[in-house]
């Protein structure tokens, strides 16, 4: 399986959708975990198949699961309507599917996603206001978390076009900077590793971003609203059957939300993208 990662774009989709149409009326759900998630094709379908069941029960069809690793298959995939269903994150890109190439909202999972604030624990700011003028640790300016950090502090009155901003190539690398003092503060999504570690690192949250729509789950303009409502359906009964619980448990979220469209749709408005 780990031979495909250095094929080409076209070959992949070639392979993988490809051979999930071979039975005619089956239905491909692209799955992306974002940069953070892993490179094993079959580990995936493993983790999402059970989600894919469900859902194509709902609809009395076969839903294949194939794994997008990068972003720019994501993107074109998108794009080219190649994917039936696509569940992927950061939520940017099922957000741009929807607004740009008619993909439909279903749901998003819970909880919700946000920006973390961060600070070691022995820091004296109390509020965000007294983070001006400190140094800012976050990711490359294009990473999507940098993105929701950047707006919700310009929300809080902080622009961060003129604070001092300390960069690194991942979010895993925020509480070294800011252990070892090379920054003051930290920006890190609530669903990261990172966040779930604080404790262990020494440092603590000074401020929650506002929540925003995580890991989306879009379809194509084919699907129905009848066949929408049934998905709907499916994904919110999940927790009420032990087998919807493992579905849930597998990929790692409490629910889904099949509220949360207006929000995905207001979503790059406020990210200023």
């Amino acid at each position: 399986m780990r031979k495909w990662i250095g094929w080409g774009l076209a070959g992949v989709f070639t392979l993988l959708v490809g051979a999930a149409h071979a039975q005619g009326r089956d239905l491909v759900m692209a799955i992306s975990e974002g940069s953070s998630g892993g490179t094993d094709h079959a580990r995936v379908i493993a983790k999402y198949q059970g989600l894919a069941d469900a859902v194509g029960r709902s609809i009395n069809q076969k839903v294949n699961v194939v794994f997008i690793r990068e972003f720019s298959a994501l993107e074109d995939g998108l794009k080219n309507q190649r994917f039936d269903l696509a569940m992927a994150r950061p939520s940017d890109f099922p957000a741009r599917a929807m607004r740009d190439h008619g993909y439909q909202y279903v749901s998003s999972a819970q909880p919700d996603g946000r920006c973390l604030i961060i600070v070691p624990k022995d820091a004296p700011y109390k509020t965000v206001a007294d983070i001006r003028g400190k140094r800012m640790v976050l990711p490359d300016p294009a990473a999507y978390m940098t993105k929701f950090c950047t707006a919700e502090l310009r929300d809080q009155g902080i622009d961060l076009t003129k604070e001092r901003v300390e960069r690194v190539q991942e979010q895993g690398a925020v509480p070294f900077y800011l252990t070892n003092k090379f920054g003051d503060v930290g920006g890190v999504a609530s669903y990261s590793g990172v966040a779930k570690s604080l404790e262990k690192t020494g440092h603590r949250v000074l401020h929650t971003s506002v929540a925003q729509p995580y890991f989306p789950l879009i379809v194509k303009k084919s699907f129905t609203a009848a066949q929408i409502e049934s998905m709907q359906t499916a994904l919110r009964t999940l927790p009420d059957t032990e087998e919807g619980r493992g579905v849930l448990k597998n990929i790692g979220i409490d629910g889904f939300d099949t509220r949360s469209e207006k929000r995905l749709r207001d979503l790059l408005a406020w990210l200023g993208i």
